[in-house]
């Protein structure tokens, strides 16, 4: 976003999170970024439509567990709007097994509660710039992480995930698995010998072709497809 003189614009944030001192920190945190503005808080999931139309936040940080409406619930209702503002979970990780559900619902990726404040102001930005959230190794271990608890005998979710991978080309689906592998675009670049333009290209295609939010989906299908 620019001003109409081409001055940036700060990225409106809107906080959700049922436990005061934890808003309280994060306001503080994003608050004295000057690329950020904090622009509401909610204490619950039922909370959120309100207050989204009322401060049109382009990011939601949108805690797990909360106790009238949890966060899942909040962000699957966020992503079905027209113009729905993105979604950054927080989580403690090793408990949220609701993690990955929240992902394939639309969030954009997600933070540890625990993540040092620098790392959340570059987290946010880069959710409102659509770029990639989560590094590599944390997508790797998220996914296996939360997946390890899913029961057996998927292969309903599975076999969709192999006939949606299946209408890609062939560059399409190497920059697809690249992206399973929790790949940034730089890496994608060096992999595959083409520029950085042309990787992001191939992921908006694929987010087009895949009808999917984000690359975090795509890595999500992928795993889905066992590949």
């Amino acid at each position: 976003m620019t001003g109409g003189e081409g001055s940036p614009q700060p990225v409106r944030v809107l906080i959700v999170d049922d436990d005061a001192l934890v808003r309280a920190g994060l306001s503080m945190i994003l608050g004295g970024a000057p690329e950020l503005r904090v622009v509401g808080e909610a204490a619950d999931g039922d909370q959120v439509p309100a207050a989204v139309a009322a401060c049109a936040p382009d990011v939601v940080l949108m805690d797990i567990r909360m106790p009238r409406v949890d966060g899942l619930a909040a962000t699957e209702a966020l992503r079905a709007l027209p113009r729905p503002p993105e979604v950054l979970v927080l989580t403690t990780f090793d408990a949220d097994d609701q993690v990955l559900r929240a992902l394939r619902a639309g969030a954009a990726g997600f933070l540890l509660k625990d993540t040092p404040p620098a790392e959340i102001v570059r987290a946010v930005c880069r959710v409102a710039a659509g770029e990639a959230t989560l590094s590599p190794t944390v997508t790797r271990q998220l996914i296996r992480h939360v997946t390890a608890a899913e029961p057996a005998g998927g292969d309903p979710r599975r076999d969709r995930a192999r006939r949606l991978l299946a209408v890609l080309s062939e560059r399409e689906r190497e920059v697809a698995l690249a992206l399973g592998r929790g790949r940034t675009n730089a890496e994608i670049s060096a992999e595959l010998f083409m520029s950085v333009a042309t990787v992001k290209a191939y992921v908006s295609r694929l987010l087009t072709k895949l009808d999917l939010n984000n690359r975090v989906q795509v890595a999500i299908l992928v795993h889905d497809a066992e590949l």
